[in-house]
């Protein structure tokens, strides 16, 4: 099932962040961007020396990377391998496709997303985020795109994507579903849940429906219709559903989701 939701800002407990040479001072998350596994932290940085980002063309299969992580808290690690891939992409926490990922063999402990990958000159080149498996991790490039969307939640200007508010089932899924209750097969995704007083409860959408367009267009992955959404911003997007055999159209506003 995939729960399609988006940015959110958050006002958490303060908390302990530790400097270089141990120097510590209260910090507060001010925002998070769940979808990039990203958060700005509002704290006193007096002293602290900032890391410079590479350049993004700086990245290519064979670059020698360094890992730092602190997982769980037990200490500070670095591990050396090198780039094993560029341009790849991974589900986010919920479920968005983050395409142009760094794919790096700096072995790394569960518990170490959020540490940076840094060349032999200690420039930043991305923010490890994902484990593929046995040897092989991901990370977000530290490229313009990642730089803009942190600045822009220090501004507090908080993108949230579009949501509707369901919780769905992928097209192999749905089509056993249909089949097994004998209904005709159809390429969509299957609405599993839907969220009280969420953009899709107010159209009228129900668990059991099958989304097979939206905006126009065929929907026949989960990246189909977060297109379509984003497409739509904060506008309405336009749902072609099938309820058993019936076919309706619906038109979902986003703004507020």
């Amino acid at each position: 099932d995939r729960d399609v939701t988006g940015v959110q800002t958050c006002a958490l407990p303060i908390f302990t962040v530790t400097f270089a040479g141990d120097r510590t001072a209260q910090g507060t998350v001010v925002a998070r961007d769940i979808d990039a596994d990203i958060a700005v932290i509002d704290t006193d940085t007096s002293g602290a020396s900032v890391l410079p980002w590479a350049d993004g063309t700086a990245v290519s299969i064979g670059t020698p990377v360094f890992a730092l992580s602190n997982p769980g808290g037990r200490g500070l690690r670095v591990t050396f391998g090198f780039v094993s891939g560029v341009d790849r992409a991974f589900r986010g926490p919920r479920g968005r496709r983050i395409t142009g990922s760094v794919e790096h063999t700096a072995p790394l402990l569960p518990g170490s997303s959020g540490g940076p990958i840094v060349n032999a000159a200690g420039q930043l080149l991305g923010i490890n985020t994902n484990r593929l498996g046995e040897g092989f991790y991901l990370a977000m490039p530290a490229d313009e795109a990642l730089r803009g969307r942190i600045d822009a939640l220090g501004r507090g200007e908080f993108t949230t994507p579009p949501q509707l508010g369901v919780a769905i089932a992928p097209g192999h899924v749905a089509r056993r579903m249909r089949r097994a209750v004998g209904l005709p097969e159809l390429d969509g995704l299957l609405v599993r849940d839907v969220v009280d007083e969420s953009p899709a409860a107010r159209a009228g959408l129900a668990s059991g429906d099958m989304i097979v367009a939206a905006g126009g267009q065929p929907v026949r992955t989960v990246d189909d219709l977060y297109d379509a959404l984003q497409a739509a911003g904060t506008g309405s997007v336009e749902l072609s559903l099938v309820r058993g055999t019936e076919e309706r159209t619906v038109q979902v506003p986003l703004a507020g989701a």
